[in-house]
């Protein structure tokens, strides 16, 4: 298998079966293969591990915020 994948907004015009249905994928497949998603998907980011986002503390200047989900529960 492919060591790493990145999948950008895949599952955005997924409908809410085929989104349980895609993350449960994803988990099988994150066993041998370490994935990034970028997604808007509330459902999809509760199969992270840790998610990653970008905000603007001023105008201008992005910063990368991380939250590691097993730290946070």
């Amino acid at each position: 298998p492919t060591p790493f994948c990145l999948l950008d907004e895949v599952d955005a015009p997924l409908d809410e079966a085929n989104i349980g249905r895609f993350n449960q994928l994803v988990r099988e497949m994150a066993e041998t293969s370490q994935f990034v998603l970028i997604t808007h998907n509330r459902r999809t980011m509760e199969v992270a591990d840790t998610l990653y986002g970008i905000t603007m503390e001023r105008a201008g200047i992005s910063k990368v915020v991380a939250v590691r989900l097993w730290e946070a529960a």
